[in-house]
């Protein structure tokens, strides 16, 4: 069975949830380009910050399957 976020039209992005084309994998999750320099960029003192950290509680070891 294939990676469900896996298409030839991208991947979705764990922390915009919109299909894209570019951008790295956190162990199983795909984070998109724009998301990974706005985060960079983004101080600990902006709101948009515990938003981003919100959403990277998603991304987690992957599962080990028996």
């Amino acid at each position: 069975m294939e990676n469900e976020n896996k298409s030839s039209a991208g991947e979705v992005c764990v922390v915009c949830d919109a299909r894209k084309e570019d951008g790295i994998h956190l162990y199983t999750s795909f984070v998109c380009t724009e998301c990974e320099q706005e985060m960079v960029q983004t101080q600990t003192f902006d709101p948009k910050y515990q938003f981003f950290i919100k959403k990277l509680k998603r991304v987690n070891t992957p599962p080990l399957y028996s």
